[in-house]
């Protein structure tokens, strides 16, 4: 599986961003997908993931209630949408498709095999 990440960009604190990742190579609709960011320094932390089908989803306690994941099967998309962002949002973020084999939470680095290039978010206060 391929992965392209693209929306990034600098936003002011309380503004709004949507990421989009694109999938190519294998059957999209057969993985689970996350969203991971990485601060200048600090590791990789996980920020939300969904289900294959889309059903089910989960985010970090930092993120919960605004930032919504979602994806469309039918155009091998994933998106990660970003509302009231703050200055401590800014970070590389990476979308992830799932090692099926693994059995590493979905919420672990671990668990996903895939990875885009990451796009940058600056969020200034």
């Amino acid at each position: 599986v391929q992965l392209q990440a693209c929306g990034g960009g600098l936003v002011q604190a309380g503004g709004s961003l949507r990421l989009s990742c694109a999938a190519s190579g294998r059957t999209f609709s057969g993985y689970f997908m996350g969203w991971f960011r990485q601060a200048p320094g600090k590791e990789r932390e996980f920020v939300a993931f969904i289900s294959r089908s889309g059903s089910l989803t989960s985010y970090a306690d930092s993120v919960k209630g605004r930032f919504t994941i979602s994806r469309d099967n039918a155009k091998n998309m994933v998106y990660l949408q970003m509302n009231s962002l703050k200055p401590e949002d800014t970070a590389v973020y990476y979308c992830a498709a799932e090692n099926i084999g693994s059995r590493s939470p979905y919420a672990w680095p671990a668990r996903y095999e895939y990875w885009g290039q990451g796009t940058l978010v600056t969020v200034s206060s």
